[in-house]
């Protein structure tokens, strides 16, 4: 868990970082920020769905409980599928059902429409086009993956600046029907997105004789034959049952201070929109913080242990919410969203990268679909557990205490798990990292050297001649070498003269 796993790509494949792994990212950067910024925004009209409904902001509340159930538990559906059908289909596919949820929503004649509409069928499509994005860009980027992830995870602050004020411009001027059809309609890019997603193919050699290819049209059924759909090895992993469990905890209190801080703000007597503005300023932190925190864990000494500097932002994370918890006015409160922004930011671009570093490209399909369905369990008791214990205390300061212990004792977990039951040693990690910028110099060479043995002109004749005289005084120079310390060791020198 604290090395790097080196990822050749799909079928052997090695990842091109860079070329059209430029469009991925930025498909996974749209993806991104539908599936983790859509929950969010859909909360804009749910006033006008109170209104039109006579319930109550329970009711409400349960769409976005259900669209972000459906967004992690659905996690090794879309491990299966992808294994079975890949990324580009599955994603397509997804984008259609995202966007048919919402333009049905927009007909809704119940509360139960709506569930069935939004939270599960646009949370299905979400949820199959957020993890094949992920797998999509593990698989083009190796060397500058950090960077990658830190530049996907970028998408979910960007797209909640942009969604929320929409929606309630949509409300606004077309109300809560007009609304969730134009949303349903935008939502179709996720299907561009997916186009995006071109697999990997490797490069046709023109030196292969048709013998193998005969042999590799023959092995082809057998790997196929060989894989699964989903894969349950990774849990003999180590570093991936510590990584479940760490991340598992840490679902539980991550998200809840930006759910509760625009209320902890109007409690202390601060006007609604200063306390929304709370948000505005913790989301435009985020922006900066992920990209910057790929750059960081891209670093050469800091990649093979970017586990334990996704411990530091999770202890990060967790001292600010405990120090956030005794903010007494409103400028307090912003100074808490400025570092809770950092910290998040930090959590946001390392959580997959630690992931991938862990189990690597061939089953990371399976792994992160699993570790999506234990960290949907969480995340339906964790908000809802800290709004109970709002309830019973009426106090926000044990709200952010709990959500603070909680991201702290998970990032005790993995760093203190990780040092003391995981062997690797960090100078293996580093070779790790290494290999792929070795491997690629050598076959750079390799391929020079083939070009000048095949100059035409008669130039080829030349470079052997070379070759030869170049061997062969090489002999000649050891033999000297070699007489030279027989003599001093009071031998014969094998000469000509000596020997008559």
């Amino acid at each position: 868990m604290g090395g790097v796993v080196l990822d050749d790509g799909a079928g052997g494949v090695k990842a091109p970082d860079g070329g059209w792994g430029w469009a991925v990212l930025f498909g996974c950067f749209v993806i991104t920020g539908f599936s983790y910024a859509f929950p969010k925004a859909v909360s804009v009209f749910f006033k006008e769905l109170i209104r039109e409904f006579s319930i109550g902001y329970s009711d409400t509340a349960w769409i976005s409980s259900i669209l972000l159930a459906m967004l992690y538990g659905t996690g090794p559906l879309c491990s299966v599928l992808v294994n079975r059908f890949g990324c580009r289909p599955v994603m397509m596919v997804g984008g259609l059902f995202a966007a048919l949820g919402m333009i049905l929503a927009s007909l809704a004649t119940s509360i139960i429409h709506i569930y069935l509409c939004i939270g599960v069928l646009t949370g299905l499509g979400l949820a199959l086009n957020f993890q094949p994005s992920l797998i999509m860009l593990n698989r083009y980027f190796s060397e500058k993956r950090p960077l990658a992830n830190g530049l996907a995870a970028a998408g979910s602050p960007v797209a909640l600046c942009c969604l929320s004020p929409l929606g309630q411009v949509l409300q606004y001027h077309y109300g809560w029907r007009g609304g969730f059809l134009i949303l349903g309609g935008i939502l179709l890019n996720c299907c561009a997105c997916g186009a995006l997603m071109r697999p990997l193919t490797a490069p046709k050699k023109a030196e292969n004789s048709g013998i193998e290819e005969a042999q590799e049209h023959e092995e082809k059924p057998k790997a196929k034959a060989k894989s699964k759909l989903l894969d349950f090895s990774v849990f003999k992993d180590r570093g991936f049952l510590i990584y479940t469990v760490a991340a598992s905890i840490m679902v539980l209190g991550l998200f809840v201070p930006p759910v509760f801080v625009v209320s902890y703000a109007k409690e202390l007597g601060n006007e609604d929109t200063k306390s929304a503005l709370l948000l505005t300023i913790l989301g435009f932190i985020d922006i900066f913080a992920r990209p910057t925190c790929g750059i960081i864990a891209g670093l050469k000494w800091v990649r093979p242990r970017c586990v334990y500097l996704f411990s530091f932002a999770l202890i990060f994370n967790g001292t600010t919410d405990l120090i956030g918890s005794q903010s007494k006015d409103y400028a307090s409160l912003v100074v808490f969203c400025i570092f809770f922004g950092i910290s998040y930011g930090m959590v946001g671009a390392l959580q997959f990268e630690v992931l991938m570093a862990i189990v690597g490209t061939q089953k990371f399909s399976s792994a992160i679909g699993l570790v999506l369905l234990m960290e949907a369990i969480a995340v339906l008791v964790g908000p809802p557990s800290a709004g109970r214990l709002l309830d019973y205390t009426k106090n926000y300061m044990f709200v952010f205490l709990l959500a603070g212990s909680e991201v702290v004792l998970s990032a005790l977990v993995l760093a203190i798990c990780n040092f003391l039951f995981i062997k690797k040693n960090p100078q293996e990690a580093d070779a790790a990292v290494e290999a792929g910028e070795v491997a690629g110099e050598l076959e750079q060479l390799s391929k020079n050297h083939t070009e000048e043995l095949k100059e035409p002109n008669g130039d080829t004749t030349e470079t052997l001649k070379d070759l030869d005289e170049q061997e062969a005084k090489a002999e000649l120079e050891g033999m000297t070498v070699l007489q030279d310390e027989q003599v001093k060791n009071g031998g014969v020198s094998a000469n000509p003269e000596s020997s008559l």
